[in-house]
């Protein structure tokens, strides 16, 4: 019996100082950033004190804003669009039988396992021939290109086991096939549409090989602005806005588990 408590606590022990290292090799590297978001000198190297001087020095730097500011409205807007391209293609596809449907759904993988660098220039080769201006229009185009078939795979996989007797009985009672969908399938299916549109936000903010392809000499997204200072030296300012976006995504998942525990009350 106390071997098996033995085994039992060294199994325990064990369990925990592997997890501690899994979020130590995680969150070190992020913790690192946050730390020498408040160093006294430029040099990210040494920490040298403690100061808030780079949270001043961002708001005074336009170009980083500028470029942040980019990345935001290419983010919300090519997140809106492929949310609702993916999700009306996945209803679509689960849906209905047709031609080339195989075909179809085989395409769509392509812009997934293909390197970025060969669909940028793609999608670059594309906008020239096609005369479209390089800037926030042919950002938004490309990022869109490769977030919507992720918001595909992720609402087909909620519809999987979905129980289509649940919108035959919502047309038997009246409603047409639009509120069927609005009233029924949506509601269903959003914890798939929300997972999608958050996957493709985040692909969407995190990107740089394509977006330096299909920017254009003029704008400047968050991403390609960090790895043009890389070659000069990035500053604390960058930093602290990293902290700043940290702090925000952190309320946010905050806000979103109360909202859980809430709902799970409710219904309780």
């Amino acid at each position: 019996m106390k071997r098996k408590m033995a085994k039992f606590r060294m199994m325990r022990f064990g369990s925990a100082a592997y997890a501690w290292f899994i979020y130590i090799f995680l969150y070190l590297p992020i913790a690192i950033v946050v730390l020498f978001a408040f160093n006294s000198s430029s040099n990210n190297i040494k920490f040298t004190g403690f100061s808030l001087q780079w949270f001043g020095r961002l708001a005074k730097d336009s170009s980083l804003l500028r470029s942040f500011g980019n990345t935001m409205i290419i983010a919300f807007t090519s997140t809106l669009i492929s949310t609702v391209i993916g999700t009306l293609a996945a209803v679509g596809m689960w849906r209905y039988k047709f031609k080339g449907k195989g075909i179809i759904d085989a395409l769509l993988y392509i812009p997934v396992v293909i390197p970025e660098i060969v669909l940028g220039i793609s999608l670059l080769s594309l906008f020239s021939l096609s005369h479209v201006p390089m800037g926030l229009v042919s950002l938004i185009m490309a990022h869109i290109t490769f977030s919507a078939p992720f918001v595909v795979f992720t609402v087909r996989a909620r519809l999987f086991g979905f129980d289509r007797s649940i919108e035959e009985a919502s047309m038997d009672l009246g409603a047409n096939r639009m509120k069927t969908f609005f009233s029924i399938t949506l509601p269903m299916i959003f914890p798939g549409v929300i997972s999608g549109a958050l996957l493709a936000f985040t692909l969407s903010i995190d990107d740089v090989i394509i977006s330096s392809f299909t920017a254009g000499p003029t704008t400047t997204t968050f991403p390609i602005k960090v790895m043009d200072l890389i070659r000069s030296g990035i500053t604390p300012d960058v930093n602290a806005l990293t902290v700043l976006i940290l702090l925000a995504t952190a309320i946010l998942v905050i806000l979103t588990q109360i909202g859980r525990i809430n709902k799970k009350n409710n219904i309780i």
